[in-house]
């Protein structure tokens, strides 16, 4: 009898043990049910963590969780690289086979995430859209409802777009370094430096993608100064391609010649601000992003019959007088 106690005893506490799982560390995939605690769990999905826009929009977000009192559970996770479609495509499945309730994402890919985005949000998972708007066509034909929570990119890159044009003079030649072309804030903030140059009588006179990448960028900007020889300024999509065109132009003798902006307010820029290397950039307020997305994804998972709608968040001109 002692014997067949001890063995009841122990697949009793092996299973209680089974369901657990240390805080912070990425879901097993074999768990396929979500869930159903009292205390949420919400998956933060980010792009590269290289970039450091990503890892402060991830201490924001932990100290979001620290500062709600044990409200809900977080999950932070990210791809190696901005272009790892497949690899967060497969970290959105399993966040949500090893519990997770709620999904707020930044997607890689305006459109390569709507498929997966619409299997979970079936299976009666909140999914949230932050930093990255998914493809409204894309949305419309999957019949997919998924609120966007974050800045207005276009009008952003083109208040950096006008203060560069105040150094500059009409028919001056400038160049853009453009982010991953598929993603839609790559798209906008594209869209915002043009505005802002046409306005200004200002040449565009080349425009390439860097795929949000430093090295990239360096080796493209390099490449633009020699082709334009005239080129004053390069407006670049977010800040860690600034630092790369920064580099370039420091390597071709220019750096007085040349001028750089940015977006995403990342402390490398604003000490180069500070030092006067690189002209301005845009501060989408990275570090709170995360935090409106999953305060969001909490009024969702409380009222499942609300009607999803868009928030837009602040984006502001940041110059040497704001870093002062």
């Amino acid at each position: 009898m002692m014997t067949i106690n001890k063995f009841l005893c122990f697949f009793l506490i092996a299973g209680l043990c089974a369901g657990c799982q240390p805080a912070g560390e990425s879901p097993k995939s074999a768990d396929t049910k979500p869930n159903t605690a009292a205390k949420p769990v919400i998956a933060l999905v980010m792009k590269s963590l290289a970039n450091e826009f990503f890892a402060n929009m991830a201490e924001g977000a932990k100290r979001h969780q620290r500062e709600a009192s044990g409200k809900y559970e977080l999950i932070v996770n990210g791809i190696k690289d901005e272009q790892d479609v497949v690899r967060q495509v497969q970290l959105v499945e399993e966040l949500v086979a090893g519990g997770a309730r709620a999904i707020v994402i930044a997607p890689a890919d305006s459109k390569a995430l709507v498929p997966v985005l619409k299997r979970i949000k079936n299976q009666g998972i909140v999914v949230v859209n932050i930093d990255n708007r998914l493809d409204a066509k894309m949305l419309e034909e999957n019949q997919l409802q998924v609120p966007f929570v974050g800045p207005d990119n276009r009008a952003g890159a083109k208040k950096v777009g006008d203060y560069l044009a105040k150094q500059l003079s009409s028919g001056d030649e400038v160049a853009i370094l453009e982010g991953v072309t598929t993603s839609f804030n790559a798209q906008q903030r594209k869209a915002g430096f043009e505005e802002a140059m046409r306005a200004a009588g200002i040449q565009i006179v080349d425009s390439q993608s860097a795929q949000w990448e430093t090295d990239q960028a360096n080796r493209i900007a390099a490449n633009m100064l020699i082709a334009h020889p005239n080129l004053k300024a390069i407006l670049a999509a977010n800040d860690s391609m600034a630092v790369g065109a920064l580099a370039a132009i420091r390597s071709a003798g220019k750096r007085k010649e040349v001028q750089v902006v940015g977006f995403d307010n990342i402390q490398a820029v604003q000490q180069s601000i500070r030092d006067g290397d690189i002209l301005a950039t845009a501060d989408q307020y990275g570090d709170q992003l995360a935090a409106y997305g999953i305060d969001y994804a909490l009024q969702l998972l409380a009222d499942p019959k609300a009607t999803p709608a868009d928030k837009e968040t602040p984006v502001d001109l940041i110059t040497v007088d704001q870093l002062k």
